[in-house]
C-alpha cells in the first residue's frame, strides 16, 4: 500500500483590522475631557483622514497604499498601537512578515495588552517557520484572553508542526471545549491523531468536521487515506471521489488509479 500525505493542518486567519478610533467626518474622538489647541486640532483631524483613507483602501485590497497612510498616521501619532497593528496585517496581506512582526511588536510595546497583536504576530511567527515564537505568542494571547478558542487552535497546529501531538491534540480540545462547532479544530485534531497512529480517532475527528461543514474537502481527503490505512478501501474511495467533487486534484488521481 503506497503511503499517502494527508493535508497539512490549516491555520486560522488574521484577527481583522482594529476599527478606526475616528470617525468618518475625521473628527478625532478622544476619551478625554482635554481642550486640544489648534495645532493639536490640525494635526488630529489630519490622523483622521490618513487612518480612514488607510482603512478603506485595506478593506479594498489596497494594502501598499494602506501601509503608506498607516506611515503617516504614525508620523502625525506615533504612538497610535491600533495603526501599528492594521499596517502590520497589510504587511501580512503582501507576504512581509518580517515588516508585520515588527509592527505587531510595536502595538504591544504601546499595549502590552494587546491580545490580537499577539495572535496575529504568532500567525506571521508560523509563516516563517518560527514555532517556538509562534507557540510563545499564542501563550501570551490566551494568557490575555482564555477564551480565544482561535489562538488554540493556532498553537495546537504549530505544536502539530513541531511534532508534538499529544499537545497538539490538547490545544485543539480546549478550542472544542470552547466552540463545539469549530470544524478546523475537529479537523487539525484528526491530523494530530494520525500522526500518533489513531486513525479510528481520526477518522471520527474528521467525520465531525464534515458534518460542520459538509464541503470540507480536505477532510474527505485525509480520512479517505486514513480508511485506506485501516484496509477500509472501498470507504476511502467514497471519500476521496467526493474530495475529487470539490476540486481536490490528488484525490481525483487516487480514484483513477485506486478505486
Amino acid at each position: 500500500m503506497k503511503k499517502r500525505t494527508a493535508f497539512i493542518g490549516a491555520i486560522l486567519s488574521l484577527i481583522p483590522l482594529g476599527q478606526p478610533l475616528i470617525i468618518k467626518t475625521g473628527v478625532f474622538l478622544s476619551s478625554s475631557a482635554v481642550m486640544l489647541s489648534l495645532p493639536e486640532k490640525v494635526s488630529a483631524r489630519n490622523a483622521g483622514f490618513y487612518f480612514n483613507r488607510a482603512f478603506d483602501k485595506a478593506e479594498n485590497g489596497d494594502h501598499y497604499g494602506a501601509i503608506a497612510d498607516y506611515t503617516k498616521v504614525l508620523e502625525i501619532d506615533p504612538k497610535d498601537e491600533v495603526a501599528y497593528y492594521n499596517r502590520a496585517i497589510s504587511k501580512d496581506e503582501i507576504g512581509d512578515y518580517y515588516g508585520a512582526i515588527a509592527d505587531y511588536t510595536k502595538a504591544i510595546e504601546i499595549n502590552p495588552n494587546y491580545g490580537n497583536a499577539y495572535y496575529n504576530r504568532g500567525n506571521s511567527k508560523d509563516e516563517l517557520k518560527d514555532y517556538y515564537g509562534a507557540i510563545s505568542d499564542y501563550t501570551k494571547a490566551l494568557e490575555i484572553d482564555p477564551n480565544n478558542a482561535d489562538s488554540y487552535v493556532n498553537r495546537g497546529n504549530v505544536k502539530d508542526a513541531i511534532g508534538d501531538y499529544y499537545g497538539a491534540i490538547a490545544d485543539h480540545t480546549k478550542a472544542l471545549e470552547i466552540d463545539p462547532n469549530d470544524a478546523v479544530a475537529y479537523y487539525n485534531r484528526g491530523n494530530s491523531k494520525a500522526e500518533l497512529k489513531d486513525y479510528y480517532g481520526a477518522i471520527a475527528d474528521y467525520t465531525k468536521a464534515i458534518e460542520i461543514n459538509p464541503n470540507y474537502k480536505s477532510a474527505y481527503k485525509n480520512r479517505g487515506i486514513d480508511k485506506e490505512t485501516i484496509g477500509d478501501l472501498k470507504g476511502a474511495c467514497a471519500d476521496w471521489q467526493k474530495a475529487s467533487q470539490l476540486g481536490d486534484q490528488d484525490a481525483t488521481q487516487w480514484v483513477r488509479n485506486d478505486c
